[in-house]
Formats: structure tokens, C-alpha cells, sequence
């Protein structure tokens, strides 16, 4: 179960969804019965003695906790792009099985702090490179997820912001787009065994606690 701290407090837990219902009980035990607030994504639980927890999926809705565990498991078929500066992943998942994918290798150079006409050139020989990955990565995914767009229940993204906003704005995947979720994952250049992580990630339910 991985923990890290939440934006304005407190922290998230994330938890695979086989494990879900197990902690769930867990969180009774230590806290008394608990009243279930339905959101958007997932529900918000209140306990007898004053602990709160936001439980949010990555897909999906509920109203009580048998139904949140439910959601959590439901088979969901899922789109990744994966970018950062040394290459791209992309893939579909069906459940927590990886079932297409390509990876690729693009360097685009880092910053620098030379001055003058250095950095013109280098500023340009690094947008050029921008430009030539992004592009590779656009016709990649074009090829093996916008035929599945209307298949997918979500487009998970992760790596570098920018460069993954960079991929998307390509005009060609706008259905796509229209699919991508808020959860965006941090990793490390994306190989094979990183896009398979990245499944396993994605389905994962994030909880928020004091």
C-alpha cells in the first residue's frame, strides 16, 4: 500500500482493489460504523469517532461500500500514455492485465543555462526535438488507441506534463482527450516493465485520511 501526502493536508493511501474490502473492514474495526457520503468519483466515509477518509476510484461511481469494492473490481478497459524525455509507453489494459503496447526510445535534451547565441541554438535544436517526439509518440498512439477510443473507459497519463499535453493537442486524437482522467502517474522513463506498473497504478483506489 503506498502512502505519500496530499495537497492542503493530510495523506493518500492507495490500495489495489483485491485488497480494498479487506481494508475497508479494517477501517470499521478501528473506528466505529460509518456513514457512506456518496461523490463524484467514489464514496466519503464518516466514522463514529470523527475520522473521515474520501475513497475515490478511478472509474466509476457508488452509494455504499459493498458497491465501492464492486466498482473498485470491475473489469475496465484502459488506454496509458506514458511520456518523459528519454522515450514513451504506450498501451491497453484490460483488468490488471496489459494486453497491447509499444514503447519507444526519443532523447530530448534537458534545459541549460549557457547565454547568447548558444542557447538560441541549443533552445531550438531542443524544441525540434520536442516537436519530432511528440509527433512519433501522436502516430503511435494513434495507431493503437484511437481505434479503441470508443472501447476505453479511460485514458490514463503520466511522466512529464508538458510533453504528454504536447502528444494530446495533435488534432488527430481528440477522442482521446475527451477521455483522459485527472490521475496522472509519476514515473520513470517509460520501458515495458514501467508500462506494466503503470496498470497496476492506475486501477489502484486512492483514499485520503487526516
Amino acid at each position: 500500500m503506498v502512502s505519500r501526502p496530499a495537497a492542503g493536508g493530510g495523506r493518500w493511501v492507495e490500495v489495489d482493489p483485491e485488497r480494498l474490502g479487506r481494508w475497508l473492514s479494517g477501517f470499521v474495526e478501528r473506528h466505529g460504523d460509518v456513514e457512506a457520503r456518496p461523490l463524484p468519483d467514489g464514496l466519503e466515509l464518516a466514522a463514529a469517532d470523527g475520522e473521515v477518509a474520501e475513497c475515490r476510484l478511478l472509474v466509476g461511481a457508488a452509494f455504499d461500500l459493498p458497491g465501492l469494492v464492486a466498482e473498485a473490481l470491475r473489469p475496465r478497459r484502459l488506454g496509458l500514455l506514458l511520456v518523459r524525455r528519454g522515450g514513451f509507453g504506450v498501451g491497453i489494459a484490460e483488468g490488471p492485465e496489459l494486453i497491447g503496447s509499444k514503447v519507444g526510445s526519443r532523447y530530448v535534451q534537458s534545459r541549460t543555462a549557457a547565454g547568447g547565441w548558444s542557447q538560441q541554438r541549443f533552445a531550438r535544436r531542443r524544441d525540434n526535438q520536442a516537436r519530432a517526439a511528440a509527433g512519433e509518440t501522436a502516430d503511435t498512439v494513434l495507431r493503437l488507441l484511437a481505434p479503441e477510443a470508443k472501447a476505453l473507459d479511460a485514458l490514463v497519463t503520466g511522466g512529464d506534463r508538458r510533453l504528454v499535453d504536447d502528444v494530446l493537442a495533435d488534432p488527430r486524437l481528440a477522442a482521446l482527450r475527451e477521455l483522459r482522467v485527472d490521475r496522472f502517474l509519476d514515473v520513470p522513463d517509460p520501458k515495458l516493465a514501467v508500462l506494466k506498473a503503470a496498470v497496476t497504478a492506475a486501477r489502484k483506489v486512492r483514499i485520503r485520511l487526516p
